[in-house]
């Protein structure tokens, strides 16, 4: 799904998107920035690429952390949920991956990716196991994130 059409869909709907991202750097909220207009439906983003910015600026717990490490399913819920709320979006997008090619250990490839969407109903994770290098796994990244949102206003309209 292209980002215009996801665009569309967000104005159409009237909800507004903000994004907490970690190894993406930033690459979501450019790319749904990217359009024209994008105000009416972007509301913000933040990065917040190692443990400290996870836990001082979107104020995680660090018991999350430590139990589940940060490249994980619920550490990446609970980035979708602290956007929505930092930025008081309808829907909040979280983002937590392992590149590559350093950083990956026995249980978690390099390649592992999570990314999960906060609404007022709950939330939706999806984990991808990427095989590419660090150029080409941020693009899937980016491309997924960008299909979570368009598929869940889609359905919820």
């Amino acid at each position: 799904m292209s980002v215009a059409s996801i665009a569309g869909l967000l104005r159409s709907a009237g909800l507004t998107v903000a994004v907490a991202e970690s190894s993406a750097g930033g690459a979501i909220s450019a790319e749904l920035t990217s359009q024209p207009g994008s105000s009416a439906y972007f509301v913000g983003g933040i990065v917040a690429y190692d443990d400290l910015s996870k836990t001082a600026v979107l104020g995680l717990d660090p018991q999350l952390l430590t139990a589940y490490g940060s490249v994980s399913a619920p550490v990446a819920a609970a980035m979708a949920r602290a956007a929505r709320t930092l930025f008081h979006a309808d829907l909040g997008l979280g983002e937590t991956a392992i590149l590559g090619p350093g950083g990956a250990t026995d249980t978690k490839p390099a390649g592992l990716s999570f990314i999960a969407l906060a609404t007022e109903d709950g939330e939706q994770v999806r984990e991808l196991q990427l095989q590419g290098d660090r150029s080409s796994n941020r693009a899937a990244i980016v491309a997924a994130a960008l299909e979570l949102i368009g598929t869940s206003v889609s359905l919820n309209r």
